[in-house]
């Protein structure tokens, strides 16, 4: 990744106060992370700053920093936070660490796919992007702005993992590389089939069940309750108890 040289100036004010008339004036405050030294306050061209992050092509940008009036040669630093103002979207604060050329860093890079995928294209499957960035580790020369994955070959029930990703040159993909970051699932129509096949078979046992009652009523009678056929039931099995005792006593 090519570095943007980048201008800040010492800031000495770090109470709200001063720092919102710094915003009001067209600055932003900023702080630079040494490898060596201590943090630093810092303000920014609120303008040339908001360009900047505007135009890269990808969250991770790499400044040549330098500071006016600092003895020190230019600073290369990464661009570690960015804090925006939730409505306007304003840049109200930076977070820069500063970094070595021979030194490798590790940062999260975004994810892209490129092509349509055979799963997508031909049998209706649905593209799952499960990992949107991957942790790499390179030197701040070497660092991508993106990774790209092909999907085109991605058939339906298919799926790369971090370890099938092919990192750019000099660059190592970090993480386990059993875990999934792009796979094609089926059709959820016919996730939904079997589900809509069992509700059909539940309605037309319930229709069987309601027709079976209505044979066993009589006509122009109501079936019976479940608790009235019971009591029947039972009445009936006493009557057949009493009629043998009643003919053995009319014998005597």
């Amino acid at each position: 990744m090519k570095s943007v040289p980048l201008t800040a100036f010492p800031r000495t004010q770090t109470r709200r106060g001063p720092v919102k008339k710094l915003r009001a004036n067209g600055r932003v405050p900023a702080v630079v992370y040494g490898r060596e030294t201590q943090p630093q306050n810092l303000e920014l061209n609120a303008r040339e700053i908001s360009d900047l992050i505007h135009h890269s092509a990808s969250e991770n940008l790499l400044v040549d920093l330098s500071v006016d009036k600092d003895p020190r040669a230019r600073r290369l630093a990464l661009v570690q936070e960015v804090q925006h103002h939730p409505v306007d979207g304003k840049v109200l604060h930076v977070d820069f660490r500063e970094v070595a050329e021979n030194e490798k860093v590790i940062v999260q890079v975004p994810v892209e796919t490129e092509g349509e995928a055979a799963g997508v294209k031909t049998g209706g499957g649905v593209l799952e992007h499960v990992l949107f960035k991957l942790k790499v580790r390179c030197l701040p020369k070497d660092l991508p702005e993106q990774i790209t994955i092909d999907v085109t070959a991605l058939e339906i029930g298919k799926t790369i993992h971090i370890g099938d990703v092919h990192a750019p040159l000099g660059v190592e993909i970090l993480g386990d590389k059993t875990w999934a970051v792009v796979s094609v699932a089926a059709p959820r129509a016919e996730e939904e089939a079997a589900p809509a096949e069992a509700t059909a078979a539940e309605v037309e046992m319930t229709k069987e069940k309601k027709e079976e009652g209505a044979e066993a009523a009589k006509p122009g009678e109501k079936a019976p309750a479940k608790g009235e056929a019971k009591g029947a039931e039972k009445g009936a099995e006493k009557k057949a108890e009493a009629k043998p005792e009643a003919k053995a006593e009319k014998k005597k």
